[in-house]
């Protein structure tokens, strides 16, 4: 039988930065094949620190140097470039570095009930919402910080290629028209929470885009009104652990990140997780707040309480169409837009108070 389950691979995926706290979001691998993300500030880090040492003197090396395994934790100059920011991004490959690290130092610092706790899901991460005012900033894979040398590129941004579902036209960073065609493939260069993101089109013009506008797959219309969200599903999050009853059914712990199928309004959805395809209640699922913001679409979906599934019967949990057109969500103004973006982002939009258009 196998045991509790443990993380096997750790990432950093993102930092929020709001204007009194930084946290680290990481995603989470783990041995029963799921995943999840983990939000965790620096000090919770350093805590972790200590409460392994103390738990593990051995492994930590306080009774002999010579049988250290446990990692130290390092912290960022504070002298590195652009101020804040650059430190909470330095901080964060940090943090990746000690958490792969700390899953090698054997098994019994791997499997540890301290170390499981510390990347199980907490309540800050099953929120479907960021904090009002946060900015979310994707480092570059495999790319380090950028050295004093150079003027910063919206390349050093993880982009995401969406495809647009209808129709839409705005204006670009540079006030010029931006026409997106149905199905056209835009590049997401960042994820705002108020909702527009930016994005590149295959001329490379930028523009401030409505997210519920963007999709992974295109909304396709099955049989029977059923509403398919594709083959690859969007990403929803399980507020709580739920124990399959019947053999339709999905078995989730907390935190799991599935891919809901097909939605409907009598409070059963159907549901992709760990490769197998079933049932779970709706009112578990919430939109990933930070899943949303960091790998999958912007998506607006209600969700109904269901009806008492007592004495139903099994066509009570059939999926039915919930058909909601995109909603442009309220734009923020130019100068809110720009005052939540890094001084990073705004040179390499040419949008710097200093700059005053395109060179």
């Amino acid at each position: 039988m196998a045991g509790p389950r443990h993380p096997v691979s750790v990432s950093g995926a993102a930092m929020v930065q709001t204007d009194r706290l930084q946290t680290f979001t990481f995603s989470v691998c783990w041995s029963d094949d799921s995943d999840t993300f983990a939000r965790r500030s620096w000090e919770e880090f350093r805590r972790l620190h200590k409460t392994l040492k103390e738990t593990f003197p051995v492994e930590a090396g306080l009774l002999r140097r010579s049988d250290r395994i446990l990692p130290k934790l390092p912290d960022a100059s504070l002298l590195v470039h652009w101020g804040r920011t650059g430190r909470g991004l330095a901080r964060l490959q940090l943090l990746e570095t000690y958490s792969r690290a700390l899953l090698t130092a054997g098994e019994r610092v791997a499997h540890s009930p301290v170390l499981t706790g510390f990347f199980a899901p907490q309540p800050m991460d099953l929120e479907p919402a960021l904090p009002a005012g946060s900015l979310v900033i994707l480092p570059a894979p495999q790319e380090s910080l950028p050295g004093p040398t150079g003027s910063p590129a919206i390349r050093s941004l993880e982009a995401q290629s969406l495809r647009c579902l209808q129709p839409f036209s705005t204006q670009d960073t540079w006030g010029q028209p931006f026409h997106a065609r149905a199905q056209e493939a835009l590049d997401v260069l960042l994820r705002h929470p108020s909702g527009w993101w930016l994005v590149a089109n295959e001329d490379q013009q930028t523009a401030w885009f409505p997210a519920p506008y963007l999709e992974e797959v295109a909304l396709g219309q099955g049989r029977d009104g059923e509403r398919s969200l594709g083959s690859s599903g969007s990403q929803f999050c399980a507020s709580h652990a739920y124990e399959s009853s019947q053999a339709d059914e999905l078995s989730v712990p907390a935190g799991a990140r599935v891919h809901v199928l097909k939605t409907s309004d009598r409070g059963w959805w159907l549901c992709r997780f760990r490769g197998r395809t079933g049932l779970l209640p709706a009112a578990m699922l919430q939109p990933d707040g930070l899943g949303t913001l960091l790998s999958g679409p912007w998506l607006h979906l209600r969700v109904d309480g269901g009806e008492d599934r007592e004495g139903k019967a099994q066509s009570s949990k059939s999926p039915q169409a919930t058909t909601l057109p995109p909603t442009v969500p309220a734009r923020p103004s130019r100068s809110a837009i720009q005052s939540c973006c890094c001084t990073i982002t705004r040179k390499a939009l040419g949008q710097d108070p200093g700059c005053h258009g395109p060179p």
